[in-house]
């Protein structure tokens, strides 16, 4: 198999290798509260994927955490929900 060429996007580095390309992070970073990497991967066969890590400060108390904990659930099904509606071939005409 002839190894896909790079994209736009691709970081042409280290990141891109194993099959395959991977773009630079963006950081969404809020010091001491919060933080958000989002990398998007096109794998060998072609499919993309956006890959995202979170890291959320949480309370010191553990009812308050699991109240946070609960709405980021809630927060992070919404999204993808969302984003894998957006991904749906729309009907032609």
């Amino acid at each position: 198999m002839t190894r896909p060429e790079h994209t736009d996007w691709c970081g042409r580095d280290h990141r891109c290798g194993l099959g395959e390309h991977r773009s630079p992070e963006i950081v969404v970073d809020l010091p001491g509260r919060a933080r958000a990497v989002l990398v998007r991967v096109r794998t060998d066969s072609g499919r993309e994927h956006a890959e995202v890590r979170l890291r959320v400060a949480l309370a010191s108390r553990e009812v308050a955490a699991r109240r946070q904990l609960v709405g980021l659930l809630g927060d992070v099904r919404q999204a993808v929900t969302r984003a894998a509606i957006a991904a749906r071939p729309r009907p032609t005409r």
